[in-house]
């Protein structure tokens, strides 16, 4: 199913245009022998094109929604008490992109009254974007053809299921929990940061499992995998982007992957 651009909502239309912004920036720092990488305080690295992406990101909100808050990893919060207000990755899997692998993506999320209603995720490197608006659907572009409407996958029994993951870290006390589910499952692939959570919403995976997320990494991905038909929540079962960790889910396996991971904590 394709969708004109003519009747997307003007803040989904919004979010693309930056996108496009986002991907020429992005993409001309890609693979670049100057890269400048430095550490956070946090011990995580940014390069210049974090923060590049960003500032161009605040500037077109600055200027086209004047009155909205925005929320971004580099350089923090304005008014995010206001009704609406926007939270921006510029590059999600920062470390992807340094040593050239290009799985890594700007991540673009409007808030309002508490709920995520669009989100943008943009991977040029993949030659892909997906994204969302509330009630109106989710939709994948490949290498700028027409949009395409997704939906997750009607598996509904873990042994059918396809895992996905970024890595074994941060799992702590639910670690055996999270080995459980891998073997449960019929297979488990680690593809990591957005990735995961983009193949639940396509279909082509059933799970997408991370321990430790900021609300930056999943804002974006929170709508696409709603408004793709299946569920997104922390690890232990919050709904929404704002708890600390992700899941997502195709719906019919997520309540059975939530009492697995909380179940042998007792």
């Amino acid at each position: 199913m394709t969708i004109r651009e003519s009747l997307f909502p003007a803040d989904l239309k919004l979010a693309l245009a930056i996108a496009d912004e986002a991907d020429f920036i992005t993409s001309s720092r890609y693979q670049s022998l100057d890269l400048v990488i430095t550490t956070k305080p946090d011990n995580t690295p940014v390069t210049d094109a974090d923060k590049a992406t960003e500032k161009a990101i605040r500037a077109l909100l600055t200027k086209q929604r004047p009155d909205d808050g925005l929320l971004g990893e580099e350089f923090g919060e304005e008014k995010i008490d206001a009704e609406r207000y926007w939270i921006i990755d510029p590059i999600d899997g920062t470390k992807n992109f340094m040593r050239g692998v290009p799985t890594w993506a700007t991540l673009i999320a409007l808030v309002e009254n508490g709920e995520v209603v669009v989100g943008v995720v943009s991977a040029p490197a993949l030659k892909r974007r997906w994204y969302a608006a509330k009630d109106f659907g989710a939709f994948v572009v490949f290498d700028e053809q027409l949009p395409k409407k997704i939906s997750v996958s009607k598996i509904s029994d873990l042994k059918d299921a396809s895992l996905t993951y970024s890595d074994f870290v941060g799992w702590n006390n639910k670690g055996p929990a999270f080995v459980s589910l891998i073997d449960i499952c019929w297979r488990s692939r680690g593809m990591g940061d957005f990735w995961s959570h983009m193949l639940v919403a396509e279909g082509a995976a059933d799970i997408a499992v991370e321990p430790t997320l900021a609300v930056w990494d999943m804002a974006a991905l929170d709508i696409i995998v709603r408004e793709a038909g299946g569920q997104f929540s922390s690890v232990s079962g919050e709904r929404g982007p704002h708890h600390g960790s992700g899941l997502s889910t195709n719906g019919l396996l997520h309540d059975a992957v939530l009492e697995l991971l909380n179940r042998e904590l007792s």
